[in-house]
């Protein structure tokens, strides 16, 4: 190729178009890659200005991504809050709801329904985590967010326990007593004699000597004689003799004075109707083994549920009933009627919640539970008499644990730490908040700051789209014109090798 010999004008028209073909090439791979450095070969200094300037952005770009996580771990936290919150707002109200009854029934759902709100207190902390890390489940779960590439610039933010209401550390809430109940029970039995006072012609009244009844001898002092299992105590005397002018209203009132006894006269009868809750006779002093002619009672257990209740010592037709718990309060009560039976008084306990009445019609004894403390009470002093005596204070029971809403002060008591623990809520909620206002606004900068290494970076290496088009049309329109022009130069030489 050596050999072959070029004119001049066409080397020169054939450098220009190699020239312009480089130049286009070039500005084509412009346009092409949007760069006008694209290499260290194409600016070195640019080059690698550029590339530090990118990296620090991809190197916070990195971070960014961490941000946006620690984000959402704190908003996961500060949503676990809110909630929990509104749940310490309901114990509280259940807590307040108790201070507004006296029974301690009422209080003791209360009181379960507060410790199911702990639970839920317990499993919303738990469930309160994001990818893995809680900030309300306590050691472990810290947060540290970084703001710098050498991580000079970052926030650590501690975790709370809550998983756990008791920590004192945490909630600082404890379960409360349920309350656990318990039982009693005490027999229905009982007999009734009935005879007639009379002079052998007519009926004696209350105002009416003793010694005129020709069923009593004169001179005797009357004896009133426990019978059980064939023992001959005695229990009381009238105190007068007969011939000393004791009345039948004497008899009456030293009957009625006996525990476990009760005896009514009527005036227009004659009739003395003498009833006992034990086996019980009259006797004289002179032989307490001599039983008076009918002033015996055998007393037995109550062996249906349709038996009268006033056929015993322990009930008398007006008698009011009353069913209390262990604050006093008055569930309900019951007056005795003349109809009224076993089953009326099983029934009146039954309807009462935390309560329950069984009657075994065998043994004749009546079996209560409560799940509360509980009293049945009654105005007749013979009420649930045994072994001719009363029970002071009636038929008690005393719950084997109370609820811890049980008086006054134990709920007093609790309010006051579910308003501490509400107050803890409301702090660290206001620090997850600052916490999160600061790793927002972290993040802002952060991406204003990739923005501005990016548009640094790209002013040095980015090129300009319509300077490189108006190139590359400038450099097309030369191309043309050197390739006319080589056109020309090779026609000259062409005329001159027809002179030839």
């Amino acid at each position: 190729m050596s050999d072959i010999t070029l004119s001049s004008a066409v080397r020169a028209n054939l450098n220009t178009l190699q020239t312009t073909a480089s130049f286009m090439s070039d500005v084509q791979n412009k346009l092409a890659t949007g760069k006008k450095v694209n290499s260290a070969l194409d600016n070195p200094n640019s080059f690698f200005t550029a590339s530090g300037l990118n990296a620090r952005a991809n190197d916070l770009s990195t971070l960014l991504d961490d941000m946006g996580q620690s984000v959402q771990t704190l908003k996961a936290a500060d949503e676990g809050i809110s909630s929990i919150t509104k749940l310490v707002e309901s114990a509280k109200a259940k807590a307040n709801q108790a201070l507004q009854t006296q029974s301690q029934y009422e209080r003791k759902q209360f009181a379960e329904q507060y410790n199911e709100l702990l639970n839920q207190i317990e499993d919303i902390a738990k469930d309160s985590s994001y990818k893995g890390k809680n900030l309300l489940a306590g050691d472990g779960n810290d947060l540290s967010t970084i703001f710098n590439e050498d991580s000079t610039s970052k926030l650590d933010v501690d975790a709370v326990d809550y998983t756990d209401t008791t920590l004192s550390t945490g909630l600082n809430l404890s379960d409360l007593e349920e309350g656990e109940g318990s039982a009693t029970a005490f027999t229905l039995r009982g007999g009734k004699t009935t005879i007639t006072l009379t002079d052998g012609t007519t009926t004696l009244n209350s105002g009416s000597t003793l010694s005129d009844s020709n069923a009593l001898t004169a001179g005797h002092t009357l004896q009133f004689v426990n019978n059980a299992a064939g023992t001959t105590t005695a229990l009381a005397a009238v105190g007068n003799t007969v011939t000393a002018g004791a009345t039948v209203q004497d008899l009456v009132d030293e009957l009625n004075a006996v525990d476990g006894v009760r005896a009514e006269f009527d005036n227009s009868t004659g009739e003395l109707s003498i009833y006992s809750d034990e086996d019980f006779y009259v006797a004289t002093s002179t032989s307490l083994t001599a039983t008076v002619t009918g002033f015996a009672v055998d007393a037995t257990a109550l062996a249906t549920t349709t038996a009268l209740l006033s056929d015993t010592a322990s009930f008398a037709v007006g008698d009011t009933l009353t069913l209390t718990d262990g604050n006093g309060y008055e569930l309900g009560s019951l007056e005795i009627e003349d109809d009224t039976t076993v089953d009326d008084l099983v029934d009146f306990i039954d309807d009462f919640e935390g309560v329950t009445a069984d009657f075994n019609s065998s043994s004749g004894a009546l079996s209560l539970t409560s799940e509360t403390d509980l009293t049945l009470e009654s105005d007749n002093g013979n009420f649930a008499s045994d072994n001719f005596s009363t029970p002071s204070g009636g038929v008690s029971i005393s719950a084997l644990t109370d609820s811890g809403f049980a008086t006054d002060n134990d709920i007093n008591r609790t309010v006051d730490r579910l308003n501490s623990a509400l107050g803890k809520l409301r702090t660290q909620a206001s620090s997850f908040g600052t916490n999160l206002s600061v790793i927002e606004n972290r993040q802002d900068f952060t991406n204003n700051l990739i923005s501005t290494l990016e548009e640094g970076a790209g002013k040095l290496t980015l090129a300009d789209t319509n300077e490189e088009g108006a190139n590359l049309l400038a450099l097309q329109t030369r191309q043309s014109l050197a390739s006319t022009s080589l056109s020309f130069a090779a026609q000259a030489d062409q005329n001159v090798l027809r002179l030839f």
